[in-house]
């Protein structure tokens, strides 16, 4: 697991953006799958096919991206978007603890 983790690290910040998106590119379609199939009145099958993208989505996604950030970080556009969504997460805080 070390091994794995050090060669992530060791990529570059577009490597590390592929990296990521691959699982993304598999992610977050099969959740618009799940609410077709639950349209389609498949709504137990529908409900494991979510649960099971959340599930792959925060073991595998997050942890690629906590892994990559300081790589993605380094990307101008990738900060400046970062850097914007922070200051807008603490926006809302603030506004909802008044």
């Amino acid at each position: 697991m070390r091994k794995l983790r050090h060669s992530i690290e060791e990529l570059g910040p577009h490597q590390s953006l592929a990296l990521l998106a691959l699982p993304l590119c598999l992610v977050e379609p099969s959740r618009l799958v799940a609410v077709a199939l639950i349209g389609d009145g498949h709504w137990l099958t529908g409900t494991a096919t979510i649960a099971v993208a959340y599930t792959v989505s925060l073991l595998c996604v997050e942890r690629l991206f906590v892994i990559a950030k300081p790589k993605l970080l380094k990307l101008h556009w990738f900060a400046k978007g970062w850097a914007w969504m922070i200051v807008q997460r603490y926006r809302l805080a603030k506004a909802f603890s008044r």
